[in-house]
Order: C-alpha cells, then structure tokens, then sequence
C-alpha cells in the first residue's frame, strides 16, 4: 500500500465527512461495483427462490443473512481502486472465492448482529487479524468513528425498509385495475397458501434488486470510516507530506553531491595520506604489553572455585558487611505472649460488652444518645432547608413542581392607587370635606380607599382584571353583612357616577361616611 497512490486526499476528517466520501467513492466506482454485486447475489437469490418456493419469507431471510459474506466483495474492489488498482469485473468474480476463507462462519454467526460490521470488516479482510489480535484493535479503533459506524447501521437498516415498502406499494400500483378489485382479505391471506406466492417472491426480489444500489454504499461508508481512523492513529497525512518533502530534497541531493565532489577534485591524492598513516596508527591487540596476550597474564592458575572463594571473601569483609552482636533481657517467648495476650484481650472485651447488655441503666443511656442524634440531624436538616429554602424553591420550580402560587397585590385597581400610605389619615373627614365642591373625588376616595382595606386587611384577592360586581361577590364570602352592606351602596353610587355621570345625592355623605366610621375607624393602616 504506497499512500501517494491515493486516488483521494488522505486527511483526518468528521465521522460525517467520511462517511460523505465513502459515498463519493461508491458514487465513483458504482458501475463495477453494482454489476458485481448483482453478478454474485442474484443467482444466489434465484437459487433460495426455487428451493424455497412455498416459504418466500425463509428465502429472503436467508439472503439477508448472507450480506456479510457479499460485502467482502465490494470491500475488495474499493480498496484496489483507492491505490489506483482497480480490477476489472472478472479479477474481482475471481478472487471472490478466496475472500471467504478466512473466518465466514463468525461473521455470520456471532457477529452478524454487529451494529460496526461495516467498519470491522476492514480489520479481517485487509489486516488479516483474528483472534485476541483482532480484539485488540477493534478496541483500538472503535474509540473514535464507531458511532458513526452505528449510526450508518441504523439508518441503513430504516433506508432499507423505506425502500423496500416504497417500491412495493409502487408495484401493488401497477398490477391492473382487474386484479385489485376482485381482492379480499380471504385472497390476501391465502398467500401462504401458495395461491399468490409469486407476488412475495417479486417483493423479495424488489429487495434483492435495491441491495444492488444500496449495498456498495454502506460497506464504501464502513471502509471510509476505517481509513479516517487509520489516519489519526497513524498519521497519514504528516507521513506524505515529509515524502513529498523526501522527494523535493532528493533531486536538490544530487547536484549538491556534483558540486561537493568539483571542490574536492583540486585536493591530494591519497597516497599522501597513505603515506603519513603508518606512523600514527595504535598498536595491535598481540603486540600490546598491557594486552590480554601479556605474559604477565598468562603465567597465572586461578580457577573458578578459587576465583568464587576470593570474591566470597571479600564481600564478607567490611565495608560490604559489617557484623554486629547485640544483648538485651526479654521475658518469655514474644510470639506466644502476643498470642495469649490477644485472646485475653478478646475475653475481656466480650465480657465487658455481656455485662452491659444485662446493664439497664446502660440501654437507657443508649436510647437518650440515639435520640439525641436523631434529634441533632433532623435539626441540621431542617436547618438546611430553611438556609437554601430561596435555592430549593428555584430547583422545585425548574424541575416543574406544584407550588403554591405567590399572591401579588396589585397596587393600581381600575384606575385608583391602592397603597395605603396614598391615603389620609381620616378617610371620612377628608371625604365630608370634598363632598360639596368635588362629589365625584369624595366618593372615589371612599371607593379606593374600601378596595385598599379588602386587599391588605381583609386579604381578598384581587386582580387588575377584577370588575366592581366581582368585589361585590368576593365581600359576600367574608360573612360580614354591614361590610358586604356598605359595599354594595358604595359600588352602585359609584358606578352610577363613574360611568352614568349622575352626582350622588347629598343625604348619601352623612350615611356612607358614618357606615365608614363604624366598620374601619378613623385611622388607616400604615
């Protein structure tokens, strides 16, 4: 496999980009690629039609059991024609039947339920790897790009369905008018009665002819993927540049070499340098004195056992060891006193705890205490809580559970400030000494400053979108006849004035403002 051969840019990509030149490829090399798919599979298909005549649904799942071996095929031509080696048709029928030797029944066993089939086939086909080998780097690529491999699966499998129903529902559109209208459902089911098998083996092949398109593409996205990850572990892309940048450098090589050799033509010949060598050259190993062929040397017995015992001798002499004898007083066996000594301390241990299981008093320290924790988490919790109550109100709001809603008090109701603090401090003086130059701000003093007791003393819920007789009917449920009362007279009045425009008579100020003495006072609540 030579990388400048490539008939595509060797690069790291997406999962989504490979995928997209895996269908470029196909695309690319899709007449070779169909006919050979359609040359292999459609008289396998022809040949479980005929032996399976009377069972159409076995037929076509046995051919759709037997895509893993097809797909060696188009894996064979795609990684030819991607080095610029594309067989011809007959070369890759031909070598067909050697790309199912190697592991055929895994694949269609054990792996067939693999969801990365298209991006581990590669590992078989072209490396070669089986076994724990094969595991090995199937883990080492699947790190990256077998999500995309999953996904290809996925669709893959929802395209296929989608096409299969599509042309069939295509196909009961072109059957004649004649034979759809005499059907019932008793004719429908009868196809398994061999009545009407032949439409389920045209369905069939319907299936087997979309393979023929679709095919090629999924096992082209699966090979795709595989060298995108072959490129990032292995560096592909740096790899070609640095031989480009080889072969830039080589031809520069060459006349450096050319020119290097004309400056060096004017220098002396070799025969001076032979001339001046002899005379500085070392002395060879046997005529060295200090050699291993010195005499000195060679006169000397030593043999291994005398050669061992010097050794031996010299590291038991100081400073290799250095021995040391040292005295000390000790009662007994240490070993067996720290024995006896740790099954006396179980004893003990085990009695003591008996004796406070018969030990009253001992229990009802016990119950105290454990209250008393009790008691200290359920308060460090309940101190918890109220701490972070703004936080936990947040969460139980964003996870979306029931709350109690906040009621808010409008401050402005049909026009008129409801604030208490915008009212004075007699409310009927003031409304008395309005009434004769200005009824109408009299009598919707009277009527705001009413609304403003309902609201923050008697807590009835109001809203901007609260009408006059919806105050009425609310004043009604508190249960109190001179409110609800004085009320009713006050509203009537006041939307008599307010959008009828007809001013109140003056014996109604003695009466409301005296009914508003004897409810609220003269005073407002701050």
């Amino acid at each position: 496999m030579r990388l400048t051969d490539a008939s595509v840019a060797i690069r790291p990509r997406s999962p989504w980009e490979a995928l997209d030149l895996g269908i470029l490829l196909a695309r690319r090399h899709a007449g070779l690629l169909m006919a050979s798919w359609a040359l292999v599979t459609l008289p396998v298909f022809a040949l479980l039609s005929v032996l399976l005549w009377n069972h159409s649904g076995w037929a076509v799942l046995l051919f759709w059991w037997l895509k893993p071996a097809f797909e060696r095929l188009p894996l064979y031509i795609l990684s030819r024609a991607l080095f610029d080696d594309t067989p011809s048709l007959k070369q890759a029928l031909r070598a067909f039947p050697g790309l199912l030797r190697n592991q055929l029944l895994p694949s269609l066993l054990w792996r067939r339920f693999s969801p990365t089939r298209s991006f581990d086939l590669p590992v078989l086909q072209l490396e070669g790897l089986k076994g724990q080998a094969r595991s090995q780097r199937l883990v080492v690529l699947g790190q990256r790009n077998a999500g995309g491999a999953t996904w290809l699966t996925m669709i893959g499998m929802h395209f296929e369905l989608a096409l299969w129903l599509g042309l069939s529902v295509l196909l009961y559109l072109l059957l004649p008018q004649q034979w759809v209208t005499d059907w019932k459902w008793q004719s429908l089911l009868s196809l398994a009665n061999g009545e009407w098998a032949w439409m389920e083996h045209l369905s069939n092949l319907i299936y087997a002819l979309l393979l023929i398109v679709w095919e090629p593409v999924y096992v082209a996205c699966g090979f795709t993927l595989y060298l995108n990850r072959r490129t990032e572990l292995e560096a592909w892309d740096i790899e070609l540049v640095l031989r480009r940048l080889r072969q830039r450098l080589i031809g520069s090589a060459y006349a450096l070499l050319l020119v290097a050799a004309a400056c060096l033509a004017p220098l002396p010949g070799s025969s001076t340098w032979a001339a001046e060598q002899p005379g500085n050259s070392c002395p060879l190993p046997d005529q060295n004195p200090n050699g291993p062929q010195a005499s000195r040397l060679q006169n000397q017995r030593l043999n291994s056992d005398q050669s061992r015992h010097a050794a031996e001798a010299i590291l038991a002499a100081p400073p290799f060891r250095n021995s040391e004898t040292v005295t000390r007083w000790r009662l007994g066996d240490p070993a067996k006193d720290k024995t006896k000594s740790s099954k006396d301390d179980e004893q003990s241990l085990k009695r003591f705890f008996e004796a406070l299981e018969h030990w009253q008093a001992f229990k009802y320290v016990a119950q105290i205490i454990e209250v008393l924790l009790w008691g200290a988490l359920l308060s460090v919790v309940a101190l918890l809580i109220w701490r972070y109550r703004e936080w936990l109100r947040l969460f139980a709001g964003r996870i979306g559970l029931p709350q109690r809603p906040r009621r808010e008090v409008p401050s402005v109701l049909f026009g008129l400030e409801l604030a208490p603090e915008t009212l004075p401090d007699d409310v009927a003086s003031e409304a008395e000494r309005l009434w004769d130059e200005q009824p109408r701000a009299a009598l919707g003093l009277l009527y705001r400053a009413l609304l403003s007791r309902l609201l923050h003393d008697f807590r009835v819920p109001l809203r901007d979108s609260t009408t006059e007789g919806e105050v009425m009917a609310r004043v009604e449920t508190l249960d109190n006849p001179p409110l609800d009362s004085f009320t009713r007279t006050l509203t009537l009045h006041w939307q008599a004035l307010a959008y009828g425009h007809r001013t109140p008579q003056d014996d109604l100020k003695q009466q409301l403002c005296e009914q508003w003495r004897s409810l609220f006072g003269n005073e407002v609540r701050a």
